[in-house]
């Protein structure tokens, strides 16, 4: 089992090898999901993609029957599917997909108790430009969050940069602050939270062992949600798009090592001055 630090869990070598292949369960699931995301499927369908992956793979799901507590009822499926103005936690369902929706996939995947988790949002048929723009913005501020990740970063060095990002281009997005990443391995959700809004050298540092998913919202207008009578569908409170990408990602002596890419971070990492730094099998 992992050891504990300072309430952070610190993960050898070999456990963190078994949350790359988890990762990879993810990435697989993710790219095939997005492959199905067309007009007409319906959000269900994709769910039933994520199962046979998991199946395929011999791995379980990180969401299905996942228990906040607080009286909300067990998450019931495998995959989150938030679709246009929905940011996080859409339960699947008989939506069937249009031209034009734009569609964030969350999911998570267990192998051998330890877990992998990421997101990413895609373009059904024709979609409007300022929606395609989003997107990109929102992908490229986690790529800055995760160039940042290092031993001893601290998180607030995380939450600055993806914030930076997002507060650097010329349109005026919302950054959601209700909903955060978060610290992973044994558990889908652990400590630290790592939010998208944040001072540099704040907060605490990561060592080597240390595994994080960082995951930023972003809409389209207000930052501002509220949750719909489910329990668990997050939708913006003006009605804007929004869209959401995550990656899981692993301190090791070098930088990091993008758990949940197939390429294991190397194209994000170079293209955004980031430590690319895999163990070696």
């Amino acid at each position: 089992m992992p050891r504990t630090v300072a309430g952070l869990e610190i993960k050898s070598t070999a456990e963190l090898r078994v949350m790359r292949r988890a990762g990879l369960v993810v990435a697989h699931a993710l790219a095939e999901m997005s492959a199905a995301a067309l007009v007409g499927t319906t959000t269900a369908e994709l769910d039933a993609v994520a199962r046979e992956v998991l199946a395929r793979e011999g791995a379980t799901s990180s969401f299905l029957h996942y228990d906040v507590g607080y009286g909300v009822p067990p998450y019931p499926a495998t995959v989150c599917i938030s679709v246009n103005d929905q940011v996080v936690h859409g339960i699947p369902g008989g939506r069937v997909l249009a031209d034009g929706d734009l569609v964030s996939i969350d999911f998570g995947a267990i192998v051998d108790g330890f877990h992998g988790d990421a997101a990413v949002t895609v373009a059904v048929g024709e979609v409007a430009p300022e929606a395609l723009r989003l997107s990109e913005v929102t992908r490229e501020a986690l790529s800055a969050g995760l160039a940042k990740v290092r031993p001893e970063v601290s998180v607030g060095d995380i939450s600055s940069a993806v914030q930076s990002y997002v507060r650097s281009v010329p349109e005026r997005y919302g950054i959601v602050a209700e909903f955060t990443g978060h610290g992973i391995g044994t558990q889908m959700h652990m400590t630290p939270d790592v939010p998208n809004l944040g001072r540099r050298n704040r907060g605490p540092r990561l060592p080597i062992g240390a595994a994080v998913a960082v995951e930023p919202m972003v809409t389209l207008g207000s930052p501002g949600t509220h949750v719909l009578d489910d329990d668990w569908t997050v939708v913006t409170r003006d009605g804007s798009l929004a869209s959401h990408w995550e990656h899981t990602v692993a301190v090791t002596p070098g930088g990091c090592w993008v758990l949940t890419a197939e390429d294991g971070g190397e194209s994000i990492l170079t293209a955004a001055g980031g430590r690319f730094a895999p163990l070696a099998d």
